[in-house]
């Protein structure tokens, strides 16, 4: 499986979580293809062509990024609006991302608990980024389950060096997707009524 991190900080370098995880990830060249966007694009003309062919040799997309008033960052919102063009998605030869898969690896400074009904801000990570959900549902890309540091603003370097390397171990689980651990589930589920027969 071929995994491609995009990874969307408007100022990596002054980032804790954000630097550290790409820091982590690009110990790993040979299992995770790392693309910082602010980098690649500092005056954000993006390169279409260049980013579908990117995406295209990938079979798993990470959508990496701080929340930023309940949202993504700018530049990321421009590059999937530019990039997921229709004609790409849906042309001739079907459709160019059906079947990927996206996760979203997300830095959150606020606690969990003001995540959710009755906290600070009312709304889970889950409802906020309904709008990614719903492209991948559109597109035809399985969402895996995100991957979430709460309190990124509090964390030590100890929780943020940490959260790093669980991270990495994330991304990398082939059986990420549902459909995987429910099969496996029943398969194990089967073995076991065999077993007791």
């Amino acid at each position: 499986m071929k995994i491609l991190v995009i990874a969307a900080h408007p100022n990596l370098q002054q980032s804790r979580v954000n630097k550290c995880w790409v820091t982590e990830l690009r110990r790993h060249p040979d299992q995770v293809t790392v693309h910082e966007l602010y980098a690649a694009y500092p005056e954000k003309a993006i390169d279409i062509e260049r980013e579908q062919a990117l995406i295209a040799e990938h079979d798993r997309l990470v959508l990496q990024f701080p929340l930023q008033w309940y949202s993504t960052p700018s530049l990321l919102k421009q590059w999937l609006d530019e990039v997921f063009t229709t004609a790409w998605l849906f042309g001739p030869g079907g459709r160019a991302v059906a079947g990927k898969e996206l996760l979203l690896a997300i830095s959150i400074g606020g606690a969990e608990a003001s995540y959710q009904a009755g906290g600070l801000i009312g709304y889970t990570i889950s409802e906020l980024t309904r709008p990614l959900q719903a492209l991948a549902n559109q597109i035809g890309m399985t969402l895996l389950p995100h991957f979430k540091l709460y309190g990124a603003v509090q964390a030590t370097d100890e929780q943020i060096e940490s959260s790093a390397k669980q991270y990495l171990q994330y991304i990398l689980n082939p059986e990420l997707d549902p459909r995987i651990a429910r099969q496996r589930m029943l398969d194990e589920m089967k073995q076991k009524m065999k077993a007791a027969q």
